[in-house]
């Protein structure tokens, strides 16, 4: 990367992945190992990178070279957290991750979320401590099929999970801080509502009581985004008006069950998560990517229906048919105890 211009595109693409109150500078010495005098040495370009420090920043920016060489091939880098990982994180290390995140979407000053939801959202389960235990328990045993729970059924007095409700908790002040555009569809319950009917078949609850107290959990659960879809804002359960945060565009699509993609617009630059292995993500900052993705969501908006704010008939409608799926489960209750 002789090239003046390339070496400024390369800094400029580093100070593009960066909230506005980080130093670039800063971090480059710290990456680089070298002095603040040499780092605005290269980004003057009177001192070409090396190979070696290119690769360095672009594993520690989680930067496609071919982006910055602007190659027009098929090729999207994607980053994929926890890959070389040989076994699962603590859940609650997990949490920590999403919520670092989202502090650093709300980092910037111009930020606005798109989220295409084949399921709920997973910071939403945290909204009550009920739903939160029994999702953080399924989500461990099943999912990462934990050795710790293999004999174990769901307990509300034994799995409470309290810390990992607690960063829940702060997931969620942080997602009402940032503006969003949501494009739901009639099945987004169905995994959730599916796992309880599972643990209930298959006697993994503990007792009646923890089945019902789910139950009545998630329906909570479904009141409260009704009430944030109503008035076209996010807030906390038990907020009053003077703690509603920033705007909820709600929309839901008959058609559609979509794929959990999340796309992020901070200031002038766009990220894009898509969710695989059912707790796993890869992010990229490929703009070609990132636009196409847009372009399609924004299309499946135009062929939606919007019921934050509006749309009473509709928007009661769907939560109606979403508390349905819950009352359904209380028809044939196969659980031990009483």
């Amino acid at each position: 990367m002789e090239s003046l211009p390339l070496q400024q595109a390369f800094f400029n693409t580093i100070k593009l992945t960066m909230p506005a109150h980080i130093s670039m500078v800063d971090s480059i010495a710290e990456t680089l190992n070298i002095s603040y005098d040499s780092v605005y040495r290269r980004i003057r370009g009177e001192k070409p990178l090396s190979m070696a420090e290119i690769k360095i920043l672009c594993d520690h920016f989680h930067i496609s070279l071919d982006q910055v060489l602007q190659l027009e091939n098929d090729n999207v880098v994607f980053h994929a957290p926890g890959i070389n990982n040989n076994h699962n994180v603590a859940f609650a290390d997990y949490l920590s991750g999403i919520l670092t995140q989202f502090k650093a979407f709300n980092s910037f000053d111009k930020r606005c979320m798109r989220y295409l939801c084949k399921d709920l959202p997973i910071w939403h389960f945290y909204s009550y401590p009920v739903i939160a235990a029994f999702k953080t328990f399924c989500w461990i045993k099943t999912i990462q099929n934990h050795p710790s729970l293999q004999n174990k059924k769901f307990s509300l007095a034994e799995f409470s999970y309290d810390e990992c409700y607690s960063i829940g908790q702060q997931i969620l002040v942080e997602y009402c801080k940032l503006p969003s555009i949501e494009l739901w569809n009639f099945e987004s319950l169905n995994s959730t509502t599916r796992q309880i009917e599972y643990y209930r078949d298959a006697e993994l609850f503990a007792n009646e009581n923890d089945f019902y107290a789910v139950l009545d959990s998630l329906n909570q659960l479904i009141d409260h985004f009704q009430q944030q879809a109503e008035v076209g804002l996010k807030f906390l359960p038990g907020a009053t008006e003077l703690t509603y945060r920033e705007s909820l565009q709600f929309y839901v699509n008959e058609v559609i069950l979509g794929n959990n993609t999340i796309m992020v617009e901070l200031n002038d630059k766009q990220l894009c998560f898509i969710n695989y292995n059912v707790l796993e993500y890869l992010m990229t900052k490929d703009p070609r990517f990132n636009k196409k993705s847009i372009q399609s969501f924004n299309n499946l908006l135009s062929r939606s229906t919007i019921i934050s704010g509006t749309g009473e008939r509709f928007r009661n409608k769907f939560f109606h048919h979403l508390r349905n799926k819950v009352e359904e489960l209380k028809m044939i209750p196969r659980v031990n105890g009483s």
